[in-house]
């Protein structure tokens, strides 16, 4: 078995750290953000985050069992590490590389204190100094234009006024790139197993996707979500019925698993595809990428290998001329990792905000203003991911029956 210990010990006595304590936190927002700090004996703790979901704590907490006394600067040698170490639990893909893609978040957090640097300069590069944010908005059975925006549960609500109204009150805000979900309940009909839409449900969302750009017009981005619901021919006429709407995307209209069902798919349309958010390590997508299976890549840092990984993924896209945005449903901890990686990507395009409904979201970090402003954050000068957490806020929302920091 390869061995990740520490091999190297030479180095300058400022930079002689360890890890004293790895520590996570679930915390219920609207998904359930799983958090994580390490502990150095430099006086310097690390914050991370792993994609949501659970077994991500269990994980995290078994790798203390080799992690601790390691570098923290050593943060690549670490990732791979845990791969290592944790390979006969199923450690090159999944759970694993999730709860290791928050460790290395952290890692890079607490590297960037202990050396004085922003996160992005320790990735290598810095092509903006702001990183523009899309809004993931919701309309649907959730929401109709009744008295302004209110709750209703009725089908609906599915209207395509519902979804035009939505994307005008968040263009208001100062999003200049939304994306709503496309699939809804109707696509069930007649059966509910086979992925096959009926001409009603493509027609409806045809008409969805119409009125949302006859009210923000077409110098906003709009994208639009399909969670790999569709079968490839489905996925075709889906995507034949939406080119003349010009979107920024169509994300994940077949299942994941399949690359030459992909390739099918983006091949036979001018609208642009987009997948990425769950595979795992730049294994798992560059053959997607060398092949032309999409055209914006869409992986999450906090899955498929942290930072490190995700500029490996954007360097292969980069090479095949395709945009990378990176999948994004985290608390300020991930997105501020995402705003580093952002920064430092030659290829970047759109960050996705996925938390407009949660109003306690910013107030997360020690911060005075919120992370977005106008559709874009600002990219930190401080050191590290230049944010803190509000430990009492974590405390408020930790989820029932876990224990925190």
């Amino acid at each position: 078995m390869r061995d990740y210990s520490n091999h190297a010990t030479n180095r300058a006595e400022s930079r002689d750290v360890a890890i004293t304590d790895i520590r996570t936190c679930v915390v219920e927002g609207n998904f359930e953000w799983n958090l994580i700090e390490i502990e150095t004996d430099a006086g310097v703790t690390g914050i991370g985050e792993s994609y949501r979901g659970g077994g991500v704590p269990e994980l995290v907490e078994y790798t203390k069992r080799f992690l601790i006394g390691e570098n923290p600067l050593d943060v690549e040698r670490l990732f791979r590490r845990i791969v290592q170490e944790m390979s006969g639990h199923g450690g090159t893909t999944g759970k694993v590389v999730t709860a290791a893609s928050g460790i290395e978040i952290a890692l890079w957090d607490a590297a960037g204190k202990i050396l004085d640097l922003p996160v992005y300069q320790l990735l290598g590069s810095k092509f903006r100094d702001e990183v523009r944010i899309y809004c993931d908005c919701h309309a649907g059975e959730a929401y109709a234009v009744e008295d302004g925006y209110t709750e209703y549960a009725d089908a609906d609500a599915y209207s395509p006024e519902a979804y035009a109204a939505e994307a005008r009150r968040v263009v208001d805000m100062g999003f200049s790139a939304l994306k709503f979900d496309l699939d809804m309940e109707m696509d069930n009909d007649p059966d509910p197993t086979n992925g096959r839409l009926s001409n009603a449900a493509i027609h409806r969302k045809r008409e969805i996707v119409e009125a949302v750009r006859e009210e923000i017009g077409y110098e906003v981005d709009l994208a639009f979500d399909c969670h790999w619901d569709y079968s490839v021919e489905s996925a075709k006429r889906l995507a034949y019925q939406l080119e003349e709407f010009e979107l920024m995307w169509l994300e994940d209209p077949v299942p994941p698993e399949n690359m030459r069902a992909q390739r099918e798919v983006t091949g036979a349309t001018r609208t642009p595809i987009a997948t990425g958010e769950n595979r795992f390590r730049v294994h798992e997508l560059s053959e997607l990428l060398y092949e032309h299976g999409v055209d914006v890549i869409t992986p999450d840092p906090t899955t498929v290998g942290g930072l490190a990984e995700t500029m490996r993924v954007a360097d292969r896209a980069e090479e095949n001329y395709i945009p990378i945005s990176p999948h994004n449903v985290c608390s300020p901890v991930g997105t501020m990792a995402c705003v580093h990686l952002g920064a430092a990507i030659a290829n970047f395009d759109v960050l996705e905000y996925h938390a407009l409904e949660v109003e306690w979201w910013d107030d997360l970090v020690t911060r005075e203003e919120p992370l977005i402003d106008e559709g874009y954050i600002e990219v930190p000068e401080t050191p590290g991911l230049g944010i803190e957490l509000d430990y009492d806020v974590v405390e408020e929302h930790r989820l029932s029956g876990t224990e925190g920091f």
